[in-house]
């Protein structure tokens, strides 16, 4: 973590932003790298979570405390038998949704903490999934930001998707500024009207979004510059992007753990030879699906990393397999169970490419660190996604072949083989796409580097936000940029 950087133009002493994560870790994790991001210009920052979520988070106020940077992490009271993710399955869409209305209970406790402070905190930015905090914002009279996790690329599709009625039915988005086509069966999973039950939370997301005094989001102007433009314009209201959040913020994950098995295993490697394969904190995959991507990663012959649940292997069956591929890939291949340090291996010499369920979080850091990806997208944004990693960005390659009425639903061996063979390859078309995320990485150093745009952004968010000195709420926010 960086120490603090000071820039007395920007910032008084009273400046102080709330910041309200969604209770999950692809939610959580850049919401915190945006409070180290703004602790680090001298400003005062609270992350309001509950006290399960705290607690998973005290690495990161052990780390503020040493840095000596202005960041509290607050506990709001909660039932610990509903506090962090549902028991049971985590991949259950009705379990999530309970989630998320559940955390409608944070809306008394959270103003009650900010009628606590003795001057009220100069905004709230709040996950865009915790529409819960609109009502809060406007009672306590504090201006609202709304973080929207997904890419800007996303979000004006969604936005325009609303506009032209064509929720439940479509194939190509309409009022984009480039051509973005979705296959039919994937279309309702993109914009959640697959699941009837979470229509009424869903618009509420999308009404919170509507309302807000501007959108904060974790992308950089040199990755979307004309979506970030055309969102913009569509909400009518200032859309701050700050990112990537995790350059500055975690650099020292990989620090701290360069002498693990995993970087261990890394250095042994040739440059960008190996396969990375991770498929975020939520998606499942079944025994039979397991057995497919082993299989066509041995037969790729390719180096490979790949990380896998701990829940993918209950069946002894699935243990036993992964044990005997452990074996017969030994010293070319290594699968991690659990977690793995995720930044730290895409921004290791040996990795020359990543296959990923295309989550937002995890293709920003790919793209950032210069890695071309294998997209294998299993819900929501994610879809859409790898249509601007594959057809606009043009740093992947699908995993499923592309077809305008249904998505394949079984990949097998054959899908991953190709896929790999495809990325790693030595042919113009591969050489261009490493090209292209070169060009990304050194744009989104660039960006996050002291003049460039996102560092620029978070410098006028700032000042949009200054206190007057008063203990008046100030009227004028998100003004001219």
């Amino acid at each position: 973590m960086a120490p603090v950087e000071t820039e007395k133009s920007i910032t008084l002493p009273r400046t102080h932003v709330v910041l309200v994560p969604l209770m999950g870790q692809g939610h959580t994790t850049p919401m915190a790298d945006l409070a180290c991001l703004i602790a680090g210009r001298g400003v005062r920052v609270s992350l309001v979570t509950t006290p399960v979520n705290a607690a998973r988070l005290r690495g990161l106020a052990d780390r503020a405390r040493s840095a000596m940077l202005p960041l509290e992490i607050v506990e709001l009271p909660f039932p610990p038998a509903d506090d962090g993710l549902p028991r049971g399955s985590s991949d259950n869409s009705d379990n999530v949704l309970q989630l998320f209305l559940s955390l409608y209970r944070l809306a008394g406790p959270l103003e009650a903490y900010v009628r606590s402070l003795p001057w009220r905190p100069s905004c709230i930015i709040s996950d865009s999934c915790n529409p819960w905090t609109v009502g809060v914002a406007r009672s306590v009279g504090v201006p609202r930001l709304t973080f929207t996790g997904p890419s800007c690329f996303y979000s004006l599709c969604d936005f325009n998707v609303v506009k032209h009625g064509l929720l439940h039915s479509g194939n190509v988005v309409p009022g984009m500024p480039v051509r973005v086509e979705l296959s039919k069966d994937t279309w309702a999973a993109a914009f959640l009207t697959c699941m009837p039950a979470w229509g009424k939370f869903v618009e509420e997301v999308r009404e919170g979004i509507r309302t807000a005094d501007g959108a904060v989001v974790n992308t950089f102007r040199g990755l979307e510059e004309q979506f970030v433009a055309c969102y913009e314009a569509a909400l009518g209201k200032p859309v701050w992007v700050l990112g990537p959040f995790f350059l500055n913020s975690r650099d020292e994950e990989a620090r701290t753990i360069d002498q693990s098995t995993v970087i261990a295993w890394l250095d042994m490697m040739d440059q960008s030879t190996v396969v990375y394969v991770c498929f975020g904190s939520l998606a499942q995959m079944l025994p039979k699906q397991l057995y497919e991507i082993g299989h066509g990663l041995e037969d790729s012959g390719k180096p490979f990393l790949w990380v896998v649940k701990e829940s993918e292997t209950v069946l002894p069956e699935a243990k036993e397999w992964l044990e005997a591929l452990e074996m017969r890939t030994a010293g070319h291949g290594l699968i991690v169970h659990g977690w793995a340090p995720q930044v730290a291996i895409l921004s290791h010499r040996a990795v020359g490419g990543f296959m990923t369920h295309c989550g937002w979080n995890s293709l920003l850091e790919s793209v950032a660190q210069g890695v071309p990806v294998m997209t294998w997208p299993h819900f929501g944004d994610q879809f859409l996604n790898e249509r601007l990693a594959v057809d606009v960005l043009g740093v992947g390659v699908p995993v499923r072949p592309f077809d305008g009425e249904k998505a394949v639903d079984l990949v097998v061996r054959g899908h991953i083989a190709r896929a790999v063979s495809e990325l790693m390859g030595d042919g113009a078309v591969a050489e261009e796409r490493r090209r292209k995320c070169k060009e990304y990485r050194e744009r989104a150093h660039g960006a996050m580097a002291k003049g460039g745009s996102s560092h620029g952004n978070l410098t006028l968010l700032l000042r949009s936000f200054m206190r007057s000195g008063s203990k008046e709420q100030v009227n004028s926010v998100c003004s001219a940029r």
